[in-house]
């Protein structure tokens, strides 16, 4: 048994690879999830992903040490049970047991951030350091702890959300049901609910010309626009590094990270975030514990999670054994 699969499921896509047991892939497959299509067709999809790349690279299954996966949501990953995975509308799918049946292979479930955490702290930007402090800053905003190579779960394996912790000064009501949760500016939907409150106290911007509104607005626009100068994109990226320093400062003093690395799709902005967020750290958090921190953005684009989900199925193998 000499290979890997490790399959990352998100609400829009599915991206499955293979690899050899230190973690370097050897090929990926990318198709839509058609979480409309209900849990049973959705792990069908994944079995023939499976198989296809597989195929593609003469592996078979016989050659294959375990499989691990990365879901959205709340997971119990002892149990192997997709407990409530909103994206997908999932509740209580066991999907190890079912995809395990089908593959007869181990196959082991976690978190999808976890997961990804997990992929940058082995073979990714944080692989030189044993505490590694991961966020995930995207349609939400996660977290993930990784202890010398191991997760950090918490009770119920609840640990992580940093989204959800609360922010001084926000007072809108998140999905969740809590009021002035972080995750409310810091995201991608709430950057763009940044740019709108701006524009509409008339704030001038370079956006207003693209005829701005939820439907047309991302990171990656704002991002563009901050790089020609534009106020509005500038003042965003300000707040949303200042807001996220916030919640980075609760979590620093308590967990003591060596590295903390920002991942997801707001990542890609670099140091228009992180230039902020540091600055704003600097007057939050006690120095002693700066001068020991690298904050560094993801080394994987796509990629982290399926390498994460792969190691964490050898890792539980491993325990097993």
């Amino acid at each position: 048994m000499n290979y890997l699969v490790g399959v990352d499921v998100g609400g829009t896509n599915i991206v499955c690879g293979v690899l050899d047991l230190e973690g370097h892939i050897l090929d990926t497959l990318k198709e839509p999830t058609e979480a409309s299509t209900g849990s049973i067709q959705v792990i069908q999809n994944i079995h023939r992903m499976i198989e296809t790349v597989l195929l593609r690279q003469n592996i078979s299954l016989e050659q294959v040490l375990a499989v691990g996966l990365g879901i959205p949501g709340f997971v119990d990953p002892l149990k192997g049970i997709a407990v409530l995975a909103v994206n997908l509308n999932w509740t209580q799918v066991p999907i190890a047991e079912l995809l395990a049946q089908q593959l007869n292979l181990p196959v082991f479930v976690d978190n999808d951030v976890r997961m990804y955490v997990l992929g940058e702290a082995l073979k990714g930007a944080g692989q030189d350091y044993d505490h590694v402090l991961g966020v995930t800053v995207g349609t939400g905003l996660a977290s993930a702890m990784v202890n010398h190579g191991r997760l950090y779960y918490g009770g119920s394996f609840m640990a992580g959300e940093m989204g959800h912790t609360p922010i001084e000064g926000v007072d809108q009501k998140c999905a969740c049901g809590l009021i002035g949760c972080l995750e409310i500016f810091v995201s991608a939907p709430g950057m763009v609910r940044q740019a709108q409150r701006l524009i509409s106290e008339r704030n001038e911007s370079i956006l207003q010309a693209c005829n701005y509104n939820s439907a047309k607005i991302s990171a990656n626009e704002i991002s563009k626009a901050y790089d020609l100068g534009d106020s509005v994109a500038i003042q965003i990226f300000k707040q949303t590094g200042k807001l996220l320093a916030r919640g980075l400062a609760n979590a620093i003093p308590i967990l003591s990270p060596d590295v903390i690395v920002i991942g997801g799709g707001v990542a890609f902005a670099g140091e228009r975030l992180l230039a902020p967020l540091r600055r704003e750290l600097a007057n939050l958090v006690y120095p002693d514990y700066l001068q020991r921190i690298e904050i560094k953005t993801a080394a994987w684009i796509n990629e982290a999670g399926v390498i994460g989900s792969a190691l964490y199925a050898k890792q539980r193998v491993q325990h097993l054994q």
